[in-house]
């Protein structure tokens, strides 16, 4: 790995971490990172993946105590979760490096759009479900949404969250739960997906492990300056970053 790749990744990783501390959003600048350091689109989405992995399994494990009550409700959301990641990594892999690098500029124009309006969707959601309290039951349309969200998880990722915690929030679970249940799916779409994609060869470890390495320090130094800058800036940053990459990528992808 080139020095300059090197201090890409780290500096990369670093803002991620720190921005996935404060605001979220980190994937906007690990990984363009990936990318710019000569991986292929997907092994960069499948090392960016792994690099997600631990942190979304230390959210489930920090959120079990709400889950706990909930028992076998879980079940078909699990199956959904492990069957929409295991689809969207296999997706990601049979459609290659070719038909991602196309997508790529659409999933971040998605991802952006989702960002930007989780202000407004937390806002509408919370007033109509802050109340609810029952646990809502299964039906086919609910399901086929999380494991249409889950495709997507599994296939890029980036934004996923937003989408479950709407879904979940829209059912009608209270937003207290619904991230918790966020979290566990999340877990789930998160492991099989690196599963896959560590199986399939297409993870390259030194870049992971650079960029695991500075989003560890970049964590740990959001979580100190948490308290010190306003999050509206930290939103904007993270907005500007993400539609300044989503046009490089439309120019990149079509305009040449």
């Amino acid at each position: 790995m080139l020095l300059s790749d090197l201090s890409l990744l780290l500096l990369a990783g670093f803002a991620a971490g720190g921005m996935n501390a404060l605001a979220g959003g980190g994937t906007f600048f690990s990984f363009p990172a990936l990318l710019a350091s000569g991986l292929p689109p997907v092994t960069a989405n499948a090392t960016n993946a792994v690099a997600l992995w631990p942190a979304s399994i230390a959210g489930a494990w920090a959120a079990r105590s709400s889950l706990r009550p909930l028992g076998g409700y879980l079940l078909p959301l699990l199956a959904a979760g492990l069957a929409g990641g295991l689809g969207g990594g296999l997706l990601l892999l049979a459609g290659g490096d070719a038909v991602f690098r196309v997508l790529i500029p659409w999933l971040l124009l998605v991802a952006t759009a989702l960002f930007a309006a989780s202000p407004w969707l937390s806002r509408l959601l919370a007033a109509r479900r802050r109340e609810a309290t029952a646990v809502p039951p299964h039906g086919p349309l609910s399901l086929g949404a999380h494991a249409l969200v889950s495709v997507y998880g599994g296939y890029f990722g980036a934004g996923m969250g937003i989408l479950q915690l709407a879904a979940f929030a829209i059912e009608g679970h209270a937003l207290a739960r619904a991230n918790a249940l966020k979290n566990l799916i999340s877990a789930v779409i998160y492991s099989v997906a690196s599963l896959t994609f560590i199986l399939a060869g297409r993870v390259s470890w030194s870049e992971l492990l650079v960029l695991l390495a500075g989003a560890t320090l970049g964590g740990y130094a959001g979580g100190a300056l948490g308290q010190r800058l306003p999050a509206r800036w930290l939103r904007v940053l993270v907005i500007a970053v993400g539609s300044g990459m989503t046009l490089y990528y439309f120019w990149a992808t079509y305009a040449r």
